[in-house]
Parts: C-alpha cells; structure tokens; sequence
C-alpha cells in the first residue's frame, strides 16, 4: 500500500459522550483561570489602595513617635547604611506589605481560589503566599531597574512592566503552588449506593 493510513474504529455512543465530557471540561478549566485571574487582579487593585494608605498611615505615625524615631536613628548609625528617614520610609513600606499581603491572603483565599482552599486559612498555606509575595516583589524591584536603567524607558512605562512581572509571578505561584488543586479521592462508581 502506498500511503500510510490509519484505520479508527467508530466511535461508540459512551465514547462520543467521554470526548464531550472531555471537551467541556477543557473549555470550563480555560474560563476558570481566566476568572482566577481577573479575580486576582482585582485583589491586587483592593490591594494597591490598602498598600497605599496604609503605607501614609505608617509613615505619620512613625514621624510623630519619638521612640520610633530614636529606633530609626540608632538603626542608621550601626549600619552606617541609610538615614533615619530612609529608614523610616523602609519602616514604613514594610509595614504596609506585611498588611497587604496578608489581606490578598484572606481575600484570595476566599474569593479566587476558594475550590482550591476550601475558604479555609492554614498558616502553611500564609507562609508560602508570604514567601511567594517576597519572590514577586523581587520580581517586580528587577523589572523596574531594569526597564528603567536599562531599556531606559520613562519611569511611569517602568513602572507599568513592573507591575505586570510581578502579577505574573505573584498569580502563577499562587495558582500552581499556594492554592494549587488539590486531587480529588477516586469515586467507585461500580457501587450502588
């Protein structure tokens, strides 16, 4: 024979049904990570405005405390590395992402990745989305040097790269090894019951 076929069997009805089954399945995985995602970014948004505000906050409270200060100023001169306002900024937006993650925590938890969590907290599960946080602002400090000193694009642009980077990096952490899918014990389906 001088071309090479290949003979298929036709299908059977429960065949057509597993292939539907399947298909389905792929389309609704596809327009579930799309709703993961879109809900992660809104979280991140929500995020942004706590980041922000509580960022001010701590920034006031610690200018007006004399003990917060006098710890800022001693910091700076055994380091010798910054100024007790720069200390105190770094003090600050500390402050303000331990806040916010912890918050995109709860809030992802419970809202983007609540068949994977079960809309439970676990302190295993916090400790990895805290350390997964840290990867992506790395992520995003890179990005933003990068893009900035390197490409030299205009900061704003920088910043924008940044941003998406660390999105990037902050959702696949959380959605492969954070929340990642737990599998499902096997359902005997030969039992009548």
């Amino acid at each position: 024979m001088g071309a090479n076929v290949i003979w298929r069997a036709p299908m059977k009805p429960a065949g057509h049904l597993c292939a539907l089954r399947l298909w389905v399945s792929n389309r609704w995985h596809k327009r579930s990570l799309t709703f993961k995602a879109l809900s992660f970014a809104l979280v991140g948004v929500v995020n942004t405005v706590v980041d922000y505000s509580v960022f001010l906050i701590a920034q006031a409270v610690y200018a007006g405390s004399p003990a917060a200060l006098s710890l800022f100023a001693s910091a700076a001169v055994s380091c010798r590395c910054a100024s007790t306002a720069t200390i105190s900024l770094v003090a600050a937006n500390m402050t303000s992402w331990i806040v916010a993650v912890t918050g995109s925590y709860v809030m992802n938890s419970a809202i983007t990745f609540a068949a994977e969590s079960g809309r439970k907290l676990r302190w295993r599960s916090y400790a990895i989305f805290f350390a997964s946080g840290i990867v992506g602002w790395v992520a995003n400090t890179i990005a933003l040097v990068f893009a900035a000193e390197v490409l030299l694009l205009p900061i704003w642009l920088a910043k924008a790269i940044a941003i998406l980077a660390s999105f990037c990096v902050n959702f696949s952490l959380s959605h492969f090894v954070v929340f990642r899918a737990r599998p499902q014990p096997a359902v005997d389906l030969s039992k009548d019951g």
